[in-house]
């Protein structure tokens, strides 16, 4: 069984949150071992605020590098049908050529930091005609500045907004911008049982 995926409870566990709905919507509840879940939250909620409150500044790249290369080690081992690919810098933009737009075409998703008043994680989940069908763990009620992105509030176990994809490639602090090239990080996940390849399916080469 599929749960529906679930939004951050603080100010700062966006990182953790989006982490854990990835393997949410990558696999079935009774197929997700408790310690992975353990270590998502032991791993993320690093960075201290500017009083030292521990988790305070939310879950640092170092922390998010570390946290994709342990889940893709607990896949080698047999524990979960799941790999990872950790990005960063200029080669985290989406469009044509890019690894987040492979990886949505095959089946997987992508944790992605990017800006929303700071910087945040989001999980994207699909890729269909220039739109991005992504989860944001912040809630929100109230509508968009911006007429074209659209909250969406009937579909709890795949998004909750279809985003254009030119907001994502600005360097600004706009709304789900990437900001500069040099500061941009992704992690791609896969379910390796469902994760299209060459030799599962022709329409890959299409």
């Amino acid at each position: 069984m599929k749960n529906p995926l679930h939004y951050q409870l603080t100010e700062c566990d966006c990182g953790p949150t989006t982490m854990m709905n990835a393997i949410s919507y990558l696999f079935d509840r009774e197929d997700i071992p408790p310690e992975i879940i353990r270590n998502i939250m032991l791993y993320c909620l690093d960075c201290y605020g500017e009083e030292g409150e521990p988790g305070k500044h939310g879950t640092s790249r170092m922390a998010m590098l570390f946290l994709s290369n342990w889940i893709n080690q607990f896949g080698k081992l047999g524990r979960l049908s799941v790999k990872t690919k950790y990005l960063a810098g200029k080669c985290v933009y989406l469009g044509s050529g890019s690894y987040i737009n492979d990886a949505l075409h095959r089946g997987g998703v992508v944790v992605l930091r990017l800006i929303y008043e700071v910087e945040h994680y989001v999980l994207l989940t699909e890729e269909k005609d220039g739109l991005l069908y992504m989860f944001d763990p912040f809630y929100e009620e109230e509508p968009y500045d911006e007429p074209d992105i659209v909250m969406v509030t009937d579909q709890p176990f795949r998004y909750n907004r279809i985003v254009p994809e030119k907001y994502f490639n600005c360097e600004g602090n706009t709304t789900y911008s990437l900001g500069p090239e040099e500061d941009r990080e992704a992690v791609l996940l896969f379910n390796k049982e469902t994760e299209l390849v060459a030799e599962k399916t022709i329409e890959y080469f299409i």
